[in-house]
């Protein structure tokens, strides 16, 4: 299929199907300690709508191939996947993942995540690649992070449970 111009579809011609961008959750509750980790999700899934395009009907895919996590101090990372919640990994919270960051310092950082699509068209005929990504950029989440002093103590809870923080 060509454009009004003659030339072939770009991935320009099909944004107008685009999925929505992507708010990103920080876990837990949008909340990190300075040094431990902050996991990150942003959960962006195979996209398909159907409408008109240069007066034919047409079917646009797209799927997520990239995810850039900015994590708003600053720094970012890519991942091939949304990432998943501790609880999905099986996995403690403050524990690293593929999607985690760990804050230096205490704050409020606006975080954010870009996914990063192909697109396949269908007009009748079967699915063929466009060539070209589109990235939308998610909103930005507000991920509070606080500081966290620890004790050390000569016997846990279960030994002493009358012992202060127990």
């Amino acid at each position: 299929m060509t454009n009004d111009e003659g030339r072939p579809l770009t991935i320009t011609d099909v944004a107008q199907f685009a999925p929505a961008p992507v708010t990103t959750a920080g876990e837990p509750g949008n909340i990190g300690i300075a040094g431990m980790p902050t996991n990150f999700v942003a959960a962006a899934a195979v996209h398909t709508r159907a409408g008109t395009l240069f007066d034919r009907p047409i079917s646009v895919r797209f799927t997520p191939v990239r995810f850039r996590f900015a994590f708003g101090d600053g720094t970012a990372a890519t991942s091939n996947t949304g990432g998943r919640s501790w609880a999905a990994l099986g996995q403690a919270q403050f524990t690293p993942t593929p999607t985690s960051h760990s804050y230096r310092d205490r704050g409020t950082y606006s975080a954010h995540v870009t996914v990063h699509y192909t697109a396949e068209v269908d007009i009748g005929g079967g699915w063929f690649p466009i060539d070209g990504e589109l990235s939308i950029d998610g909103p930005a989440r507000q991920i509070r992070v606080y500081e966290a002093e620890t004790a050390l103590v000569a016997r846990t809870c279960a030994e002493q449970p009358g012992a202060p923080g127990c």
